[in-house]
């Protein structure tokens, strides 16, 4: 698709998607099925040429809790599934606290606190709510909250206490898919949860998960429906297998699939969100992730933190860094730098 596309060629591709410009079918199948360096390359030159219109140098950092690892699911993907005989752990009010005050003064935007479908808190949302309030009272920073699948009544008290943002992927849209990855789970109620969410006030965050099986085809699939929901923020993340999970015997794939798509996003999300985990490859996977198109920073945590996080490719490393202050001097190394919390804030003033 970009072969024979020049600079000035690729300027004029980026400024046609800015123009508003749609990707076809054939254009999201052809951009999937790269697989020469150098065109990946020119790929990724268009994604970030768009985000740079939108955003120049500015990235988004958003800190993490993984405040409980119980969960109620059988996602077969997932370390934390019920069926996983694994040490769990659900954080107190005072540990949470703890934990806020060490990401007092940082550079960080937004604070995700992040949880299986702990039934505790799915029967409790007064205690989800009480979680939101010391995160409020100790670092007045905006709050993504990401839950799995909460009524509408519990969604709603949740933004009353200043919840922000609702993070619930659905992972694919091919249900068949879908059947085989989060098993036993409705696929309507999820897109229901993120639906309802944006219609009293919350930004939402929808996710991928490639390297599951999911070939060109399903992938568009899930692009086409993910962008009939019109999120906030769009996220692609590759499968890494976990120990103890139906999946632990599957062969992991590169990153290059997740690194198409990050920039596939860019090109059919030109103006959102994009995350670049933290979680998967650490920092280093994090200046591949930005080079591609993304935009945001996540799954930051303290320097001294033992937190569990949704890939924890580092869960063994003694040393983790992905402190905010290693992303920062990461960032700057690449010419890019934290954004002001003012043009966050912008963001979510679009549906606050």
């Amino acid at each position: 698709m970009f072969t024979n596309m020049d600079k000035n060629d690729l300027d004029a591709y980026a400024q046609r998607i800015i123009n508003g410009m749609q990707l076809s079918e054939d254009n999201l199948r052809e951009i999937l099925l790269i697989a020469d360096s150098t065109e990946l390359e020119k790929l990724h030159y268009v994604a970030r040429k768009v985000r740079d219109h939108y955003f120049g140098n500015k990235v988004f950092l958003y800190s993490f809790v993984y405040f409980s690892t119980y969960c109620k699911n059988r996602c077969a993907f997932c370390y934390y599934n019920t069926m996983n005989k694994i040490n769990r752990y659900r954080l107190g009010f005072e540990d949470i606290r703890n934990v806020c005050r060490k990401l007092k003064g940082e550079q960080i935007h937004m604070v995700d606190l992040t949880m299986g479908e702990d039934p505790y808190f799915h029967e409790n949302p007064s205690q989800f709510a009480k979680v939101i309030d010391i995160v409020k009272e100790e670092l007045d920073l905006p709050v993504m909250i990401s839950p799995g699948v909460l009524d509408d009544d519990a969604l709603t008290m949740l933004r009353e206490h200043g919840a922000n943002f609702l993070a619930l992927y659905q992972e694919t849209y091919d249900k068949e898919l879908y059947r085989n990855l989060r098993v036993g789970q409705s696929f309507s109620e999820r897109i229901h949860a993120r639906q309802f969410a944006q219609q009293i006030g919350y930004c939402v965050e929808d996710g991928l998960l490639t390297g599951v099986g999911n070939d060109v085809g399903s992938t568009i699939i899930s692009l086409r429906g993910m962008a009939r929901e019109n999120p906030q923020m769009v996220r692609v993340m590759t499968f890494i297998p976990q120990e103890g999970t139906p999946l632990e015997k599957e062969v992991q794939e590169s990153n290059l699939s997740e690194l198409k798509i990050i920039s596939v996003l860019r090109l059919m999300f030109p103006d959102r969100l994009i995350p670049a985990s933290l979680d998967v490859e650490g920092i280093e996977g994090m200046v591949y992730r930005l080079n591609a198109g993304a935009n945001v920073v996540t799954s930051i945590i303290p320097s001294d933190s033992s937190l569990e996080g949704v890939a924890n490719y580092d869960r063994k490393h003694e040393e983790r860094k992905r402190d905010p202050k290693s992303v920062v001097a990461k960032l700057r190394s690449m010419g890019m730098e934290p954004a002001a919390q003012s043009d966050f804030n912008k963001i979510l003033g679009v549906v606050a």
